[in-house]
């Protein structure tokens, strides 16, 4: 299977019910009020790239990367189909987004994603990449429901410690 990720989709509505079927799993799995993932809304908002990956006319996943300075980007909207899951499209659209953030000049990649065991596969995929666990960066605030993670582009910054905030 060879997989194509493309910018846009927002108005394909394969890409838009792959995105519904994401918030709703994303808020069913976590506790109230701690769901961050963005709906359609959200991704059209300006500094915020979205892609869709696509095997032949079949959308797999979605991926955008969202800007919270120039030198600071966050992974929103990770998403891989369930029926494809397993097979690397995840990790293709991670390495796309962290080329792309690179290529934009920032220097720190950071997300949030869920802290329940649905969402174990996405933080080791996350690790795996070389993210680690670091405190709430953003407007984000400490919740149970929540992990954060973050990732050093350049090699030579150091992990964001508690009470850093980079300015959104």
């Amino acid at each position: 299977m060879s997989v194509t990720i493309a910018e846009g989709g927002l108005d394909d509505p394969r890409v838009i019910a792959l995105l519904h079927t994401h918030l709703a799993r994303a808020r069913a799995e976590t506790g109230e009020g701690s769901a961050h993932a963005l709906d359609l809304s959200g991704l059209r908002a300006p500094g915020l790239r979205f892609w869709s990956g696509w095997d032949g006319d079949a959308v797999l996943a979605t991926g955008a990367l969202k800007a919270l300075s120039p030198v600071h980007g966050e992974v929103k909207s990770m998403h891989t189909a369930e029926a494809a899951r397993g097979r690397g499209i995840g990790a293709a659209m991670l390495r796309h987004i962290i080329a792309a953030a690179r290529g934009a000049g920032m220097a720190r990649l950071s997300l949030e994603t869920g802290s329940w065991p649905y969402f174990a596969p996405a933080r080791a995929l996350y690790a795996r990449h070389g993210f680690s666990e670091c405190p709430p960066f953003g407007d984000y605030r400490e919740d149970p429901n929540s992990a954060f993670m973050t990732l050093a582009l350049d090699g030579q910054l150091t992990p964001l410690s508690s009470g850093d905030r980079v300015p959104g």
